[in-house]
């Protein structure tokens, strides 16, 4: 099926999930979660229920949630329940993960398949309080990159999604 898979068979989004990981439909409930977890690191994962690479990413991405339970929580984001959110947050792949950090925003954005799982490890050890971003002095005053590391933070997956379905990750 072309990184489609069956979705009447297997409701596979909702097993082994960690309890510090909840579901957003909404830009709404997103704030929320947001919000509530201002103190913690928040992983946005933007999936689809037919895409093949966010299947097999799923597991792995229980794991590293409960892993990582006591700081971090991951919000996951159907793309065909929430089109106009998904593009209004730049999501043109999937699998594709946005990391935030309470009053710093959107710290890392990014797409990952089953075969680059250790990037979302990196970001979480990155960007998880007290991690690289916190101490690293390179980084700046108080953990904000200097300018020169925030123009090169920017990249394709900032550009606007137009009216295409997002492509599964390679």
């Amino acid at each position: 099926m072309g990184g489609r898979v069956d979705t009447n068979s297997d409701p596979w989004w909702t097993k082994n999930n960690a309890s510090n990981m909840t579901e957003a439909h909404s830009m709404d409930e997103l704030l929320q979660v947001l919000k509530a977890n201002a103190d913690k690191l928040v992983v946005v994962d933007y999936y689809a229920r037919w895409c093949a690479a966010c299947r097999a990413l799923h597991p792995k991405l229980c794991k590293i949630a409960e892993e990582n339970a006591h700081d971090v929580v991951v919000v996951k984001i159907e793309f065909d329940d929430n089109k106009d959110l998904c593009r209004g947050m730049g999501v043109r792949v999937l699998p594709y993960f946005q990391l935030y950090r309470g009053a710093r925003g959107k710290v890392a954005a990014f797409s990952a398949s089953i075969s680059k799982v250790a990037r979302i490890r990196e970001g979480i050890a990155e960007h998880r309080p007290g991690g690289a971003y916190d101490t690293d002095p390179d980084t700046g005053f108080e953990g904000w990159p200097v300018a020169d590391d925030a123009e090169k933070s920017g990249s394709e997956d900032e550009e606007p999604a137009g009216e295409r379905e997002p492509a599964p990750a390679r």
